[in-house]
C-alpha cells in the first residue's frame, strides 16, 4: 500500500492544534505555512488559485539588514520575528509606520536567540533610532516561559547598551491556537514576567494587547488570525492603533527632551 497515500492528519509538532484547527477554514484569503531548516526558511502562500514556494535564505537576510544600517536613518527600528516582518506587507505600516521613517528588522521563524545573534553582528551598526519595538518570543517553543523572558529581557539589555538614547517599546506575545492550549498559557505566561521585569530595566516600556484577540468563549477569530497565529488586515488594525498612539507618545517624549537637553548646553555656552 502506498504510504503517500494514506490520510494522516499533521503532526502538531508545536503543540497548539493551529494546523488542525486550520483545516476547517474556508478556501479564502492567504495562508501561510513556514518550514524552518538549516537555516533556510520555506513559505508557502497558498490561495485558491496557486501555490508559490519562496526560499529565504536568513544569512543573506540578516546581511540585507547590516546594508540597511549603513543607508538608513530610521527614528524607529521594528525587530522581530514574522509577527514584525508580516507587517510591513499590510496598510498599517505604510499609512502608520512607514511615515515615522521605520525600519523593519523581520525574520519569519526567529526565536530570542536568533534575535540576539542579529544584534551582535552588525544589525545596530550606524544607526542612532529613537525608538526600537521588539516583537519576539513566540517561536521559542522548546523554551519555558522563564527562559524566554529572559530572552527578551537580554534582548532589551543589549539594545538599551547599544542605542542608549533609544527608548525600548516590548510587545506581549499574542494567544495562538483557535482555543486554549500549552503554548497560548505559555505566551501568557511570558507576558505576566515581562509586564514586571521590562519597567526595571530603565528606558523601557511593555505593551500588551493580546487580550484584544480572544473572545469571550476564550476561542481566537480567523478573522483576526488567519491560521490562528499569525495577523490578518484586521488583526493589525487591532494591534497598531495602541502602538502607534505610544510610538507618537514616546517620539514626543523624546523630542522635548532633546530639546531641553539642547537649551541647557546653549545656557552654558552663555555663561
Amino acid at each position: 500500500m502506498n504510504p503517500a497515500a494514506q490520510p494522516l492528519p499533521v503532526q502538531d509538532v508545536q503543540g497548539d492544534a493551529r494546523w488542525i484547527s486550520q483545516v476547517t477554514l474556508h478556501h479564502t484569503g492567504l495562508n501561510l505555512l513556514l518550514l524552518k531548516s538549516g537555516g533556510v526558511s520555506h513559505f508557502y502562500f497558498i490561495t485558491t488559485q496557486f501555490v508559490h514556494l519562496f526560499v529565504c535564505v536568513c544569512v543573506f537576510q540578516h546581511e540585507r539588514f547590516v546594508q540597511e544600517c549603513k543607508d538608513a536613518e530610521p527614528d524607529v527600528l521594528f525587530i522581530g520575528d514574522s509577527m514584525v516582518q508580516l507587517m510591513q506587507q499590510h496598510e498599517v505600516w505604510r499609512d502608520l509606520f512607514s511615515p515615522l521613517h521605520a525600519l523593519n528588522f523581520g525574520l519569519a521563524g526567529d526565536t530570542t536567540c536568533n534575535v540576539l545573534w542579529r544584534i551582535q553582528n552588525g544589525e545596530l551598526q550606524n544607526i542612532q533610532p529613537k525608538v526600537v519595538v521588539l516583537w519576539v518570543g513566540t517561536n521559542n517553543h522548546q523554551h519555558t516561559a522563564e527562559q524566554v523572558s529572559g530572552g527578551v529581557t537580554a534582548i532589551t539589555q543589549i539594545l538599551i547598551s547599544q542605542l542608549p538614547q533609544a527608548k525600548i517599546i516590548v510587545l506581549g506575545l499574542l494567544p495562538r491556537g483557535e482555543h486554549q492550549n500549552p503554548l497560548r498559557e505559555k505566551n501568557a505566561a511570558v507576558n505576566e514576567l515581562l509586564r514586571s521585569s521590562v519597567p526595571r530595566l530603565g528606558p523601557a516600556q511593555f505593551l500588551d494587547v493580546s487580550a484584544e484577540f480572544v473572545q469571550s468563549d476564550g476561542s481566537i477569530s480567523k478573522h483576526d488570525m488567519f491560521d490562528f497565529l499569525h495577523l490578518t488586515a484586521a488583526g493589525y488594525q487591532t494591534l497598531s492603533k495602541p502602538l502607534h498612539d505610544l510610538l507618537l507618545q514616546t517620539l514626543e517624549e523624546t523630542s522635548d527632551s532633546a530639546l531641553h537637553t539642547q537649551s541647557v548646553c546653549s545656557q552654558f555656552d552663555l555663561l
